[in-house]
């Protein structure tokens, strides 16, 4: 697992370094470039592997390690210690011209420099919890990391059948904290709120509109886009969904066939 602005694109080839020394040639099998996320597949066996932790159950001030390769080669596998200094936090940014919102990312004090992304964040049990991804430059102790349940779908899906049919929704939606940001006019409580809906996708088809907000789905709650994005990458395209939408301050139920 590592960092999608590291690696590009699905298909690339990437030379990983071992631990022994040994560089082997690697195939990019998953790339998700909204939340800097990719998957890298290595021709070997009978290598050690880390443990994934539950980043859910993450608390302001647990004690972490990150590990990463700051400044280049000559001071990889550095590690680095902190606190969980905050959860659940936005990143606004300007790339390409493209405003990007990072939402729902976990915050940390332990040092991340240039060269520690894609690196793990790891909790004091040993337990990988997030994937080390950027931090303020402008400020000293403010590093942040993709918190790893929004992943493991795949990672399961990868182990047991060797491949991922990622699902498809078709929106663009927001959490309550960054719809703000986006529209200043909108204020929601609960749920989040579709901005954009893909011409012709499922959930076009299926009668979702720009402002809509979702509160559920298949009867889980919503709050945060990462949740949904939890949710949908343990589905299969052709999976139906149930969403409990807010339109217009009426309650919907509106059935999606994912693609």
């Amino acid at each position: 697992m590592t960092n999608q602005h590291l690696v590009n694109k699905e298909n690339s080839r990437v030379t990983v370094n071992l631990e022994d020394g040994e560089r082997v040639q690697g195939k990019v099998i998953w790339v998700q470039k909204d939340i800097d996320l990719a998957i890298v597949k290595i021709n070997e066996s009978n290598l050690p592997v880390a443990k994934l932790g539950n980043s859910d159950d993450i608390k302001i001030g647990n004690s972490v390690l990150a590990i990463g390769n700051p400044l280049g080669v000559a001071f990889q596998r550095t590690t680095t210690k902190g606190i969980i200094s905050g959860i659940n936090r936005t990143l606004t940014f300007e790339e390409n011209g493209e405003t990007i919102f990072m939402e729902d990312l976990i915050q940390t004090d332990a040092s991340i420099n240039a060269g520690n992304s894609g690196g793990p964040l790891i909790n004091e049990s040993g337990e990988v919890i997030g994937i080390n991804t950027v931090k303020i430059t402008t400020a000293e102790g403010i590093g942040f990391a993709i918190p790893i349940n929004v992943v493991k779908p795949i990672i399961e899906s990868l182990s047991e059948t060797n491949k991922f049919d990622e699902a498809y929704l078709g929106i663009l939606a927001y959490d309550k904290e960054i719809i703000r940001y986006v529209k200043s006019n909108i204020s929601i409580e609960n749920g989040i709120y579709i901005t954009d809906v893909t011409q012709n996708g499922p959930a076009e088809r299926s009668g979702l509109k720009k402002g809509d907000i979702i509160i559920s789905i298949d009867g889980v709650s919503l709050d945060k886009v990462i949740d949904l994005r939890k949710y949908i990458y343990t589905k299969k395209p052709g999976d139906e969904v149930s969403l409990i939408i807010s339109r217009n301050n009426g309650i919907e139920n509106i059935k999606v066939k994912l693609q």
